[in-house]
């Protein structure tokens, strides 16, 4: 498995290209397209899935780009897809598998910063979308945002991560937890 960062888009947001046994999925591709493309060209491999964290523009805006060049499907929670102006493939929900070559990664539905954001489990690893980041978490005063179901789905994760576990956020740097 590999999973490789590229910072893209007027607000740096973290796209994350996993890669494992031929197959790849991108995460949050926000912006350089061209770049992305190139990095799934240079992979040798074939993307399966491009899969957004939630809808804000900054995780989404290459993504039907991206699509329209690999045949990749779109994957998002159920409650961004009324927010985006392309048709989702795979409408997401909590609990469901992802499998992209021998990696699985679990939909972790974590309300708060958009009523669908998601986190995405993997084997000691998770893409926390704008959720956490290293010093903090996602706004909640944006559209669709509530600190009450931020402060929910931070107990929900709470539960899940342990020490050891890389952090892949959706900006900022990646971290482990200590």
């Amino acid at each position: 498995m590999e999973i490789k960062n590229l910072i893209v888009g007027p607000l740096l947001t973290n796209c994350y290209l996993l890669i494992s046994k031929g197959e790849a999925a991108v995460i949050d591709p926000g912006g350089g397209a061209k770049a992305i493309l190139k990095e799934i060209v240079d992979s040798k491999t074939k993307l399966k899935y491009i899969i957004l964290t939630h809808s804000h523009w900054d995780h989404a805006f290459s993504a039907l780009k991206i699509k329209n060049e690999t045949g990749a499907k779109i994957l998002m929670h159920k409650e961004e897809k009324e927010l985006v102006s392309f048709k989702i493939d795979n409408l997401l929900e909590e609990g469901e598998e992802i499998k992209i070559g021998d990696i699985v990664l679990k939909v972790i539905h974590t309300p708060g910063h958009t009523k669908g954001s998601i986190c995405l489990s993997g084997d000691n690893f998770i893409f926390t979308g704008d959720t956490i980041f290293k010093d903090g978490y996602g706004r909640t005063d944006l559209a669709g945002g509530s600190q009450k179901d931020l402060e929910n789905s931070l107990k929900k994760l709470s539960k899940i991560l342990k020490s050891g576990m890389k952090i892949y956020p959706g900006h900022g740097e990646i971290f482990e937890i200590k």
